[in-house]
Order: structure tokens, then C-alpha cells, then sequence
């Protein structure tokens, strides 16, 4: 693999790194920037490394949140399994396994289908701008308002589940996963950080089953520049991941998500703008 081809696995995963976690829409960066910078490679393994470069970012959230994930321990003050088991960690995975479900009984038998007809330019586009637009209304509604769950202990499992139920709305490209699951927790009453932490959270299955399901499919014969690519590529947005992570938890302690909604209505006009022109240009 020449220099360039490596550079461009790099700008990837810097991309992925940031976009994963900013509610703007990895898969819709990932596409945009495909049509720029297109790596020698097949459309197969291209579609594979778009799902499974996630893993890199997916692997910053379990390294930044190990203390809060990690259910076992070793406490000789408890009695029985809690003295090797942390009771509130292993109700979080529950609460995050019941926010899974929609994903797994709505999402898993829509996949290719909507990944065959929605993987386009137009529905990027108009994903990036309509929840551009809901994040700029749902913010402006709920700026006098008081978040009723404030601390992740009090996130019940019904809320779980209804945060679950927005994360569906990420299958189709350019929703964003972190974008959908954020306004979800926000409607039903979670602060912008409980909101944020748990679509962290809620993420490490979700991607780790979604990549694992992409590797089946495309089978693991891969070849020594396939290889390269995808762990360097993964590498790069673990990195990038852990920086992005820490500006977005830091920004919302002080500042709510309008820019993000901003951002996503003037990509979006570019987007449609860009692609209509070469339609055009091109007809």
C-alpha cells in the first residue's frame, strides 16, 4: 500500500473519530467523503470498512468509561455474588441490553433494505438538514425547562427503552445514530449529559453486533492491504475518538446542541447543492 492510499485510510478515521460522537452523522461523513476520497479498494470491502472502522471508536467509549462499565469487582463488605458483582453496573447493562431491543426486532430486518434504497446522497441530505432543524426546535423548547433525570442512576427502564426506540430512526444515513438517541433522551427528560453518556453506552453493542454481522458477511479471507486498511483505520478513530469524546462532554456541561443543528442544515444545503450541480453538469 503506497503512501497516499495510507493517508487517505487516516483522513477516514479521522472522520469517523469525530463524526461517531457529534450529533452530525458518522455514516453520512463517511459517504460524503467517499465521493472525494475514494481508497483502491472494492465496493464490498468499502462497505464492510464503513461499518467496522466503528469498532475503533466504539473501543474509545470502553477505555474513557471502563470504572462506570465494568460490573465486576471485589468488595469483601458485600455478601454473596455482590461481593464480586456491582449491583448498579449490571442494572446499567440491562437498561442498556432493553434499549437494544427496537434495534434488534425493527432495525435487524431492515438493514439491507434500507441500506440498498436510503444510501444516497438526496437522504443524507435531508436527514442532515430535518434533524438540523429538530435540534434547534427541541432545544429552544426545553431551554427553561428542568431535565427530570439528571444522574444516569435515575434513568428508569422504561426510558431506556424509549431512548432505544429513537436509536431506529439511525438506520436511515445521515440521521446519526448519537443525534437520534440525544433528542430521544432530551423528549423524554434527560439532561444533555445523562443523554449523552448513554448513547455512549448504548452504542458498544449495537456497533460491536452491527460490525460483527458486516465481517460475517464479508467473510475474514482478507488480504494483507485489507487488513492494513481497517486496523489503521480503526487505530486512527480510537485516537480521534478519545479527543472527541472529551470536547463534546465538556462543551454541553456549558453550551446546548443549536451549532450541531446549524451545522447539519448548511451541510446539508452543500450536500444537495453539490450533488444536484454534477447532476446537472453531467446530464
Amino acid at each position: 500500500m503506497d503512501i497516499l492510499e495510507l493517508l487517505k485510510v487516516i483522513f477516514l478515521g479521522i472522520v469517523e473519530g469525530i463524526t461517531e460522537w457529534l450529533p452530525i452523522s458518522s455514516t453520512g461523513h463517511l459517504i460524503l467523503t467517499d465521493e472525494f476520497i475514494k481508497l483502491n479498494v472494492t465496493d464490498e470491502f468499502m462497505q464492510m470498512f464503513m461499518v467496522v472502522i466503528q469498532l475503533g471508536a466504539i473501543m474509545a467509549v470502553v477505555v474513557l468509561y471502563w470504572s462506570k462499565l465494568w460490573p465486576f469487582q471485589n468488595n469483601p463488605r458485600e455478601k454473596g455474588i455482590y461481593r464480586y458483582c456491582n449491583r448498579e453496573k449490571w442494572i446499567l447493562w440491562f437498561k442498556i441490553l432493553v434499549a437494544c431491543i427496537p434495534a434488534i426486532v425493527i432495525g435487524l430486518p431492515l438493514n439491507d433494505f434500507l441500506e440498498e434504497h436510503l444510501n444516497n446522497y438526496v437522504v443524507v441530505a435531508l436527514m442532515l438538514i430535518l434533524y438540523g432543524v429538530l435540534f434547534i426546535i427541541i432545544e429552544n423548547r426545553n431551554r427553561k425547562r428542568r431535565p427530570k433525570i439528571r444522574r444516569l442512576e435515575q434513568l428508569d427502564f422504561l426510558t431506556a427503552f424509549k431512548i432505544g426506540l429513537f436509536q431506529v430512526l439511525s438506520l436511515i444515513p445521515g440521521t446519526s445514530r448519537s443525534g437520534s438517541t440525544i433528542i430521544g433522551g432530551i423528549l423524554v427528560g434527560t439532561s444533555r449529559t445523562v443523554a449523552a453518556e448513554f448513547t455512549f453506552f448504548l452504542a458498544i453493542p449495537v456497533m460491536f453486533g452491527a460490525s460483527l454481522l458486516k465481517l460475517v458477511k464479508f467473510g475474514f479471507a482478507f488480504t494483507g492491504t485489507e487488513l492494513i486498511i481497517l486496523i489503521v483505520g480503526m487505530l486512527v478513530a480510537f485516537v480521534v475518538s478519545i479527543i472527541s469524546i472529551k470536547f463534546l462532554m465538556g462543551y454541553i456541561k456549558k453550551n446546548d446542541f443549536k451549532v450541531f443543528g446549524w451545522y447539519r442544515i448548511i451541510l446539508g444545503i452543500l450536500v444537495l447543492g453539490y450533488f444536484v450541480g454534477k447532476t446537472v453538469l453531467g446530464a
